[in-house]
């Protein structure tokens, strides 16, 4: 964050100091960072005052501020030197916010979250005013992986700050933003979205001048009610950009195509398909790990290009990483360059570890919708059987969340899909019937015996696991992050990996809850 006092923060959210003097306030500035975990504290720093599940971040302003916070931004005085803003009262009747708020009983939360997006939203428009330029980017699967890659590709141009995992809602949004400092050349942040509105909120924060648009799928097709409803909101975000930015399409994905019409800005169009594109690949194929490799055509120049992420669908976001970098200057080899090595790096997404035993573990279970979960899929099927271990391929699969009156016929078509890939093996992990229709699809597809096998939770999945796997196996591991099969997966790399290292252990990312308030909450997709 910029260096600002105490009270010109008050001034811009609109709070009062508590526990301060007028003068002293003046005098304090916060150098350091924004968190909303007391651990996470810098010297200099400011601290969120949050409520959580097993606690209230009041509690701990005391302990943030003896770990070197200056100061506290909360709804009450909490002893230490704090910016108060007045609690907001909760409306019963309207949705929770992305799921941050789920314990707001008195609208403290509220009040803060309002507070930290005045104040992002101050800093950012300083910043951008400085040569600060802001990329936003949305889709219903795909987001995380492709911010990592357009972080890599920007890396060589200049500083970037981009968020860790999917910090992408009204807590990790603002958050990201509040990590730029003077020096930042690009912003990168990630937009989701549970309910319209949702993202054009987000984008008023940090006007973005390049924004990206993935694709329009059906993650939370509970909660938004239709496909239309999630492109239309979707559509939120290109719709921010000013006329002197550039909002770049995946041409592939029609619903996003059509996004070009509700845009004043130029429109940069990439994809794999026939038409007309500004950026696009060809020639695409996967090695023995289903990385892809393909031609990169930019118009400026073609140049092959060899992906160090999984998977033909990084080939989409790929294609959008280098939109971006194109704009801000870089050239085609620099773009092939940076790909090449720009590997898998949030948690839980597409992390491929070849144990020392010859076993291969595809950790993708940080989230699913039923566009991921084919993805993932088709990946496990080609490292199996197209790849270099000809080993058998092992589906562990656990519930798609909030896709309401869809989970049953969704559930089913990935059982289904399974069976159509020659996946060796399916465990179903977990009851209900969204479970229960994913077992029966495979069973109606031609699934028999122990090919397809319901276990109750995680622990009966990794004995089984455990017992049974031998050396050219491959394992995929996916689920939406509710149904916690990122500790089995996590469980299966440890066990036997890689020079006795985990990537879990090479990553540092934690998604433990601190002080009561977890990594902000997903958005159902990658």
């Amino acid at each position: 964050m910029i260096a600002m006092s105490l009270a010109r923060i008050a001034e811009i959210v609109g709070g009062r100091l508590a526990d301060v003097s007028d003068e002293d306030a003046a005098r304090t500035v916060v150098t350091g960072t924004v968190e909303f975990d007391s651990r996470a504290v810098t010297p200099g720093g400011l601290f969120l005052a949050l409520p959580g599940a097993r606690s209230d971040g009041h509690d701990f302003a005391a302990t943030a501020v003896a770990a070197g916070a200056v100061g506290v931004l909360a709804a009450r005085p909490v002893g230490v030197p704090a910016v108060v803003v007045d609690p907001v009262r909760p409306d019963p009747a309207a949705p929770g916010t992305a799921g941050v708020l789920e314990h707001d009983v008195d609208g403290s939360g509220a009040a803060v979250l309002a507070a930290l997006a005045r104040l992002a939203s101050a800093v950012a428009a300083e910043l951008v005013a400085g040569g600060l330029t802001i990329i936003g980017i949305t889709g219903s699967s795909g987001k995380t992986s492709t911010k990592d890659l357009i972080a890599a590709v920007l890396a060589p141009l200049g500083e970037v700050v981009a968020p860790p995992g999917s910090f992408n809602n009204e807590l990790g949004h603002p958050w990201t933003v509040l990590r730029a400092t003077r020096s930042t050349d690009y912003l990168v942040l990630e937009m989701s979205a549970r309910h319209p509105g949702n993202i054009a909120a987000l984008a008023r924060i940090a006007v973005p001048s390049i924004a990206v648009v993935l694709n329009v799928g059906t993650a939370h097709l509970g909660e938004f009610g239709s496909r239309e409803v999630i492109a239309a909101t979707k559509s939120e975000l290109p719709q921010s950009v000013p006329e002197s930015g550039v909002v770049i399409l995946n041409a592939d994905d029609p619903a996003v195509a059509a996004m070009a019409d509700k845009t004043a800005a130029r429109v940069v169009r990439v994809g794999r398909g026939a038409e007309a594109l500004d950026v696009c690949a060809d020639g695409v194929s996967l090695d023995a790990l289903a990385r892809p490799s393909f031609t990169l055509h930019t118009g400026a120049a073609d140049v092959p290009v060899t992906l160090a992420v999984h998977g033909d669908h990084q080939v989409s976001n790929a294609l959008c990483a280098a939109a971006v970098a194109l704009e801000c200057g870089a050239t085609p080899e620099q773009v092939a360059a940076a790909l090449a090595t720009a590997g898998p790096v949030s948690r839980h997404r597409m992390q491929v570890t070849a144990r020392e035993d010859g076993v291969t573990v595809i950790n993708d279970a940080y989230n699913a919708n039923p566009d991921s979960m084919r993805a993932g899929l088709k990946a496990l099927a080609w490292m199996s059987r197209g790849g270099a271990s000809k080993g058998r391929s092992w589906a562990v699969l656990g519930e798609m969340a909030e896709l309401g009156d869809d989970a049953i016929t969704e559930h089913d078509r990935i059982g289904r899909l399974a069976v159509r890939l020659d996946v060796s093996r399916l465990i179903v992990v977990g009851s209900g019937r969204p479970m229960s229709a994913m077992l029966h699809g495979a069973v109606m597809e031609g699934s028999f015996g122990s090919e397809a096998i319901p276990v109750a939770d995680t622990d009966a999945a990794l004995e089984i696991l455990r017992a049974e796997l031998r050396p050219g196996d491959v394992v995929l591991v996916k689920a939406s992050n509710s149904a916690g099969l990122g500790a089995l997966a996590d469980a299966l790399v440890s066990d036997v990996a890689r020079d006795g290292v985990s990537d879990v252990a090479r990553d540092g990312v934690s998604d433990v809850a601190r002080d009561g308030v977890s990594e902000p909450p997903r958005d159902g997709g990658r």
